[in-house]
């Protein structure tokens, strides 16, 4: 049974996973937070053991793979005005920052976020075997359940996330209509 603090961890390393270039990555600034160290000693580590970290360990986000992390997560705000672009970290970057980073909390987060790493992964093949299993019943049965087929396959599609609200942009005009134009009218 996980304590409540373990849960509140895995919840937190759940929420830093992102998919960019079709990779489950985590950003620089959120492995520094919970290894509880400044993002820039972080980064002064990986660039002190350049050969540890390929491109498929860890790469440079683009200005537009940046606006798109910051329009889906709130936390990620800052990184909006950010003149250096941050960099991601594959699940073999993580583990390889464990032999950089050699601090108790470190290991300890590491272990952590490698099994959060497993538990998607686990889950991901979970997805793609119910996926398969309702394909072989749509095979098997005729169309009249083709509908809710299609809607069990919305349900595990992941959710989108929520449009941003647009804000007019430009100047508005209103015309006034009242009395004036009336009795002006009824006068002639």
């Amino acid at each position: 049974m996980k304590s409540k603090t373990e849960i509140m961890v895995t919840e937190r390393i759940e929420q830093r996973i992102l998919v960019v270039r079709g990779k489950k990555v985590i950003l620089d600034r959120d492995l520094a937070e919970l290894y509880g160290v400044p993002t820039k000693r972080l980064n002064e580590q990986v660039k002190r053991n350049p050969a540890r970290f390929p491109d498929d360990f860890m790469f440079r986000l683009t200005r537009r793979e940046v606006n798109e992390v910051v329009a889906i997560c709130d936390h990620l705000q800052e990184l909006k005005f950010s003149h250096s672009m941050p960099y991601a970290f594959t699940e073999q970057g993580v583990a390889m920052l464990s032999s950089v980073l050699n601090s108790d909390r470190a290991i300890a987060v590491n272990i952590h976020i490698m099994r959060v790493f497993t538990r998607l992964r686990e889950l991901m093949l979970r997805h793609k075997d119910i996926e398969q299993r309702i394909d072989d019943l749509e095979k098997r049965y005729d169309r009249k359940f083709k509908n809710i087929f299609e809607a069990i396959r919305q349900l595990l599609k992941p959710p989108l996330p929520p449009p941003k609200p647009k804000i007019p942009i430009g100047f508005h005009a209103f015309q006034k209509t009242g009395e004036r134009t009336k009795n002006h009218e009824t006068k002639h």
